[in-house]
């Protein structure tokens, strides 16, 4: 712990985190060809076919049946149970957005999402800033309004994206499971649902819109549960301060995705929005590695 009540970073943590929200941004790659399936049974795929996925890497594991004794522990089955119905809304919620290509709105609530992430860590965990590190979360939260005051309103998909997300975060934090286990536990909640949605709906997509479309949906397990894995491990290790800072790497590189992949325009207020965000992210990380190297200041 540093002097200010609030954990060193974690190597593990960090590069976990970072992976995650790496192949959060580039996401859109594997989702848009699949546009033409509907939202929601979009999500339903998702949910339903992680939960298979993550059985067998516990399988490989040796420790399938120990995951299921996570389900005889009131505690913890109550926090994943609500964990689970947060990080559903949160994929219900940018599949919409996607659909209805409203992928800007759903950015801005990653934009703002880091920064409810830094209130939580402040409010529930109790963790301190220095002046430093308060600087560069105003640093962050200046990038998040350059971007809103650019879209000329707040929107709802982006308060739902930043909200479920980071209150899944905190959540998670509080399940004293492992990554693995506690995963399989929430996709297990879930797949009841999705599976009858699935059945009720012809398959939800699958086979009706060709070979590639199925690929994304039967593998759409999988892409879902390594980044969260990854995401998930990082909330263990790290404050939630760093955690909510580290998530600029996603909207930064869907705006790279965007512009230089999708050939989407990049806006003036964009520009100013990342350089003040990432002013925030190294002032907060270089003052976090020189007080765990050196000392307090």
């Amino acid at each position: 712990m540093t002097q200010h009540g609030t954990p060193g970073l974690d190597r593990t943590g960090i590069l976990a985190g970072s992976a995650a929200y790496l192949w959060w941004g580039l996401a859109a790659f594997y989702w848009v060809p699949a546009k033409v399936v509907p939202a929601v049974d979009l999500l339903a795929h998702r949910a339903f076919w992680a939960a298979p996925f993550c059985a067998v890497l516990l399988l490989a594991r040796g420790r399938l049946l120990g995951a299921f004794r996570v389900l005889r522990a009131p505690r913890s089955l109550m926090l994943l149970g609500l964990s689970s119905a947060l990080v559903a809304l949160n994929w219900g919620i940018f599949l919409h957005a996607m659909g209805q290509n409203r992928l800007a709105e759903a950015s801005l609530g990653y934009f703002m999402q880091p920064l409810v992430t830094v209130l939580i860590g402040l409010v529930g965990f109790r963790e301190r800033l220095t002046p430093l590190q308060w600087m560069s979360v105003g640093f962050a939260a200046a990038g998040v309004a350059v971007y809103t005051s650019a879209l000329g309103h707040l929107p709802l998909v982006a308060l739902g994206v930043s909200v479920s997300f980071g209150l899944y975060g905190a959540v998670r934090r509080l399940v004293q499971v492992d990554s693995l286990d506690g995963l399989f536990v929430e996709t297990v909640l879930l797949a009841p649902f999705a599976l009858g949605w699935i059945l009720w709906h012809g398959g939800a997509g699958l086979g009706a819109h060709g070979h590639h479309v199925d690929v994304i949906l039967l593998g759409a397990g999988a892409f879902t549960a390594i980044p969260l894995l990854g995401y998930i491990e990082a909330a263990r290790r790290l404050p939630m301060i760093a955690l909510g800072l580290l998530f600029y790497i996603n909207p930064t590189v869907q705006l790279l995705v965007a512009v230089f992949a999708f050939g989407e325009p990049l806006q003036p207020a964009a520009v100013w929005s990342f350089s003040l965000v990432w002013a925030g992210v190294v002032l907060y990380l270089g003052q976090t590695l020189r007080r765990r190297r050196f000392g307090p200041a």
